[in-house]
């Protein structure tokens, strides 16, 4: 591959400091608060799950593809705050320039990482820019649905009508990848809340790695690799594994020998 290609995925829980100053809750503790934003949002909507603007960023993994290399990786260390985590991913962007790959990122990850960013006064200028400061960014921007700058796999091959949109997991048990293993995004809030941040890192980059490999499908299906091309990318993820013997790793590489 030619182009630099960047995978991500984020892992978020509900933004309690957030909810406290929205709902006039200053003194109030974790648990009042999630109750209250939980029952607030039940009522409006019939599930606890939070809009966007009130995700925490907990965790940013990402997979880049880049010359002869592949890395997987979670932004930052395990103590680092939501705003180094979020700008670290768009100076990231702002220095390859990739092609980002996301699975629903056009419908939940992007969107938080917007929000967010503005509540931290991030900077993301080669994100955003649709032609002010590169020319050629005009026709080829990461704001653009129907292009591939940004592929939201979810959304393309649902094409774009939200009604067939299908989860990672399936689709990679699907083509005989690992899928979820372990953790689920419903269990990120009380992984969290126990101090269980390793995990939750090590979860959003199997996701990544999961996501990558349906890209490639997607990349063969689409005639933009060859079978032998295609054939030496999957070696490529699986040397990978190989060479990065972390419990995860080692995990997802059994399951998909499997």
């Amino acid at each position: 591959m030619s182009a630099p290609t960047l995978v991500f995925d984020i892992e978020t829980v509900p933004d309690l400091d957030g909810a406290r100053r929205i709902l006039g809750l200053p003194s109030a503790d974790d648990d009042t608060v999630w109750t209250a934003m939980s029952a607030l949002r039940r009522a409006e909507r019939g599930t606890e799950f939070q809009p966007a603007h009130l995700q925490k960023v907990v965790a940013i993994s990402c997979l880049l593809r880049a010359g002869d290399t592949l890395r997987c990786w979670s932004v930052g260390d395990e103590n680092a705050d939501e705003a180094e985590l979020v700008q670290k991913f768009f100076l990231g962007v702002e220095k390859f320039k990739p092609t980002l790959v996301s699975w629903n990122g056009g419908g939940f990850d992007l969107p938080v990482l917007h929000y967010r960013g503005l509540i931290h006064a991030v900077r993301a200028q080669a994100y955003w820019d649709n032609g002010h400061f590169d020319r050629e960014a005009k026709w080829n921007n990461y704001l653009k649905r129907y292009e591939f700058r940004h592929t939201d796999l979810m959304d393309v091959l649902a094409l774009y009508t939200g009604r067939q949109n299908a989860p990672l997991n399936e689709i990679a048990l699907l083509l005989g990848l690992p899928g979820k293993l372990g953790m689920d995004g419903s269990k990120v809030f009380g992984a969290w809340r126990e101090g269980r941040i390793g995990e939750i890192r090590a979860y959003c980059e199997t996701d990544v790695m999961n996501t990558w490999l349906v890209y490639l499908r997607f990349q063969f299906m689409r005639g933009h690799l060859s079978e032998d091309e295609y054939e030496q990318e999957i070696l490529l993820a699986r040397d990978f594994l190989e060479q990065n013997p972390a419990p995860h790793w080692a995990e997802f590489a059994a399951a998909w020998n499997e």
